[in-house]
């Protein structure tokens, strides 16, 4: 006795690929500091689909990275990514990114470190004019502030330009390209850098171990951090659930501060009284669609003014932006 025989079509036996795949998970690059905790939260308790890749070096490292196509989503600091879109196209093309979201509203503040050495000359802000200035990288956040400390104290040379115009007519003596918070600790006290500056709460750690010294402050003009997707994403639909998963997370850790601080005092590098300050300092978008173009032209505006970024040169702010507020 025969079992029927069964015949399958060509389309039964090859698969549709159409069908069969599905988009891979997003790669996410952000700065391993208490402000990433909500992005912490996202992923922990809302599903964020994405692999979170850490950049201690920051936003500079970010861009090359986004640049690359080795991440496809950036959250760091607003002077960084408007610093990288703003040269000109003969240096980047199209830029590799666009702003598509904000993550924090408030200002962030700069803390200025030195060497721990008590007889070293840096005593205030005003000693480092012609010194040796630490940076992550060149156009990062760190390099950035370098210039508007400058333009803040009037110590700019006249510049036509940025890039390496905007160095040669800096009031340092020389940027020092250290990559990442220890070795830019490391160098003021080893002697490779006079200076540098990183973020007020980071650093604040090792002021208490008397591991470097604080000789002032400065805040950014403008709202701190933004969020950023390659260009060719930018229309993707994983894009718009990122930013709705960070939603969530921002409203949880708004919700759970006590949380938050065991978060951020157990797994990162910062004590509970720290991170208890901190949080009377920050507040985080209650919805990160959108960027504020006027927010935008303020920093073009002063990134030209301190020599940054050259007028009529790169990308103009309308253009460094595709979802508006």
């Amino acid at each position: 006795m025969f079992s029927p025989v069964c015949y399958l079509s060509e389309q039964d036996i090859i698969p549709d690929p159409a069908a069969m795949a599905s988009p891979s998970p997003l790669k996410i690059g952000y700065v391993p500091e208490h402000f990433s905790t909500p992005i912490h939260f996202a992923q922990k308790y809302f599903g964020l689909d994405a692999d979170l890749i850490p950049f201690p070096s920051g936003t500079g490292h970010m861009i090359t990275a986004l640049r690359a196509g080795e991440i496809d989503i950036g959250i760091g600091l607003t002077e960084g990514w408007v610093a990288g879109l703003g040269k000109p196209a003969s240096e980047i093309g199209d830029g590799g990114y666009r702003l598509v979201g904000t993550y924090v509203e408030t200002p962030l503040c700069w803390a200025i470190s030195t060497s721990s050495s008590p007889t070293s000359a840096i005593s205030n802000p005003d000693d480092l004019k012609g010194s040796r200035i630490g940076v992550s990288r060149i156009g990062s956040g760190s390099y950035v502030m370098g210039f508007v400390l400058a333009e803040e104290r009037d110590w700019l040379l006249p510049t036509t330009g940025g890039g390496t115009d905007a160095e040669s007519a800096a009031p340092y003596r020389e940027f020092v390209v250290l990559n990442t918070f220890e070795n830019l600790r490391n160098a003021v006290n080893d002697g490779r850098a006079d200076f540098f500056m990183w973020e007020h709460f980071t650093s604040k750690r090792y002021y208490d171990k008397g591991e470097i010294r604080r000789i002032g402050e400065i805040y950014t003009p403008w709202s701190s951090w933004k969020v950023v997707a390659r260009t060719q994403l930018v229309d993707d639909e994983r894009v718009e659930d990122v930013l709705e998963k960070l939603n969530k997370g921002i409203e949880y850790f708004n919700g759970h501060h006590e949380e938050a601080v065991k978060y951020i005092s157990t797994e990162l590098d910062y004590s509970e009284e720290d991170a208890r300050e901190w949080l009377g300092t920050v507040k985080f978008a209650t919805r990160t669609q959108g960027v504020d173009v006027k927010v935008i032209e303020r920093t073009v505006e002063i990134l030209q003014k301190a020599g940054v970024l050259l007028q009529g040169v790169g990308s103009k702010p309308k253009e460094m932006v595709v979802k508006k507020r």
